[in-house]
């Protein structure tokens, strides 16, 4: 037993990585699936439209995917079309554009995987840029090879083409090569970008590593427990209003937070370095329900950042 409890721990501690590792896998496997089961590339003047949707299609969709399991995207937009200054606070534009970023670059890890994966395994690409008619590219492509190059590299994908077999075969080594490269430049490129935007957020914290890393689990525990007290408090509720119902009788109160202290609560943690508070609820709690000052900062990005070792 305490074997399983102590490889429980460990895998709870690496949740992060095991689920982006969960996610690359998935990545791979239905990235290989597109390829062996819906992937044909027309060998016409489709190529180019045709490989380009393949590529970067799913990538969207993953996107938006993203966004709607985000559930900081609905704290960010809920009730924002009747209360507008909840995303544009006044004196402060840019807050939106701000938290909407971090939001982004959060659910820009599948789309990057997908893309990354996409252009390793080069067959959309090489499908994509073979039907590209721009006369510079074709010079560049079909330099030192025959004239037919520039009229048959558009079959090249299929193994239709009418060229020798060794120039036809380099062509497809050239394209795969080509988009090998765009892979790796995208994963090097994407790495550089999270270890920069990692340490400038690290750099901007208002708090030190220790307390940064109390803050974190302060956040887990309160978020657990918050779905129970949900659960506790909505089975109290319709337990309290069925047998009202059925035995005609006065109902008894229920105490439930105000509407506007779920409006406060709901709003994204704003940090103020003069006070103590680990989430919107624990300032709630120990200040009353006042209204949310709108000239703090947003600590979206390094209290939600992965987890610190």
């Amino acid at each position: 037993m305490d074997g399983f409890q102590t490889i429980l721990k460990f895998l709870m501690n690496r949740k992060t990585a095991i689920g982006y590792s969960f996610m690359a896998l998935l990545t791979v496997g239905g990235e290989r699936l597109f390829s062996l089961v819906a992937f044909r590339c027309p060998c016409s003047n489709e190529n180019f439209r045709y490989g380009l949707v393949f590529l970067f299609a799913p990538a969207f969709v993953l996107l938006v995917i993203g966004y709607f399991l985000n559930s900081k995207t609905w704290k960010l937009f809920t009730g924002c079309w009747g209360n507008p200054r909840k995303i544009f606070p006044k004196g402060n534009i840019c807050h939106f554009f701000y938290v909407f970023g971090r939001i982004t670059l959060n659910v820009l890890v599948a789309p990057v995987m997908w893309l990354s994966v996409a252009l390793l395994n080069g067959t959309f690409y090489e499908c994509a840029m073979s039907g590209l008619k721009n006369p510079a590219y074709l010079h560049a492509v079909c330099h030192n090879k025959s004239v037919k190059c520039f009229e048959e590299l558009h079959k090249v994908a299929c193994g239709k083409s009418i060229m020798s077999f060794p120039e036809s075969e380099e062509l497809k080594l050239t394209l795969q090569a080509q988009s090998q490269i765009l892979g790796w430049c995208v994963i090097v490129i994407t790495a550089l970008l999270s270890l920069l935007t990692t340490c400038c957020a690290s750099c901007q914290s208002k708090v030190s590593h220790l307390q940064l890393k109390f803050w974190r689990t302060y956040m887990k525990k309160e978020k657990e427990q918050l779905e129970q007290i949900f659960q506790l408090y909505a089975t109290k509720l319709s337990e309290r209003n069925l047998k009202s119902f059925f035995e005609n009788m006065e109902p008894e109160a229920v105490p439930l937070p105000a509407f506007q202290a779920w409006e406060d609560a709901s709003q994204l943690y704003s940090f103020n370095s003069s006070e103590q508070h680990y989430s919107t609820i624990h300032r709630l709690v120990e200040q009353g329900q006042k209204e949310i000052s709108e000239e703090r900062e947003t600590v979206l990005d390094f209290v939600d950042r992965r987890e610190i070792p």
